[in-house]
């Protein structure tokens, strides 16, 4: 049986880089199409309702701007433990309602976490009032799409081979 997966971009849409998140999601869904195994959600700014589809799923797959102190347009990932490691030790300065740790957090005292999990975080340049990602995080989408495909692609081979 195939893993139910969600791919989940996180960002506001007004907020120049902020919204690099759901710009990738966007990318990955006109990219793949429609299927039975993946769901593509835009969480915006995330909410406590998120907690329903991901305690639904068998992966999860997060995109979103995240802070390295790296160079603007970084795309760095992190797989199940790092994930839960690097929410943990990097509660962001957000504009989002509820954070993705609070998220996890929910999603464990109900025993729904995914076991396959993955954040992938793009380094902002800027988060200001704006409606289009600057040049440098624009040009880091691609990348981002690369390293989401690369997990998705592994994901689907494990559900196919716990047929």
């Amino acid at each position: 049986m195939a893993l139910k997966i969600l791919v989940m971009g996180i960002g506001n849409t007004l907020l120049s880089d902020e919204a690099v998140g759901v710009v990738v999601m966007q990318a990955l869904a006109a990219e793949l199409g429609a299927s039975d195994d993946i769901e593509f959600i835009d969480g915006g700014t995330l909410s406590f309702t998120l907690a329903v589809p991901i305690s639904e799923c068998d992966a999860l797959l997060v995109i979103d701007a995240a802070r390295f102190d790296t160079a603007a347009g970084t795309v760095r990932h992190f797989e199940g433990e790092a994930m839960d490691r690097f929410l943990g030790e990097n509660r962001k300065g957000s504009v989002h309602e509820v954070g993705l740790v609070d998220l996890m957090a929910i999603a464990r005292l109900g025993e729904h976490w995914p076991q396959q999990r993955a954040l992938i975080g793009i380094e902002p340049a800027e988060v200001s009032w704006g409606e289009a990602l600057t040049p440098v995080v624009a040009a880091a989408v691609p990348r981002a799409c690369d390293v989401a495909r690369d997990i998705l692609d592994r994901w689907r081979r494990i559900g196919h081979q716990s047929r």
